[in-house]
């Protein structure tokens, strides 16, 4: 079982920046594949951005350009880079530990995530 803990949200200008990071502890962090997911107000929880075990990373199109997503296996952490932020961004963000889906080149979420940390992009 894997216990996953973000930080790093809060309240932000348009274009400004942000770093989340997820600690993870329980199990054997290197072994899953983790991915960023985000959920708006009345939108369905969306995949920002994922990572494999290896480090190969994709992102969703809204994203390319603005958000880096990273691991740290020693510290047992994926990170998310979020920069040029924009109100669209706005979202309470979740990270996941999961697989990797080589015949779709996707994240596959698992059971395990996160409690949230709320992402705010406003004037």
């Amino acid at each position: 079982q894997v216990q996953l803990v973000e930080s790093g949200g809060g309240l932000v200008q348009p274009g400004g920046s942000l770093r989340l990071s997820c600690a993870a502890s329980g199990s054997i962090f290197s072994l899953y594949a983790m991915g960023w997911y985000r959920q708006a107000p009345g939108k369905q929880r969306e995949l920002v951005a994922a990572i494999t075990r290896g480090g190969s990373t994709n992102y969703a199109d809204s994203v390319k350009g603005r958000f880096t997503i990273s691991r740290d296996n020693a510290k047992s952490t994926v990170y998310l880079q979020m920069n040029s932020l924009k109100p669209e961004d706005t979202a309470v963000y979740y990270c996941n530990a999961g697989r990797w889906s080589y015949a779709s080149g996707r994240h596959v979420a698992g059971d395990y995530w996160g409690q949230g940390t709320q992402v705010t992009v406003s004037s």
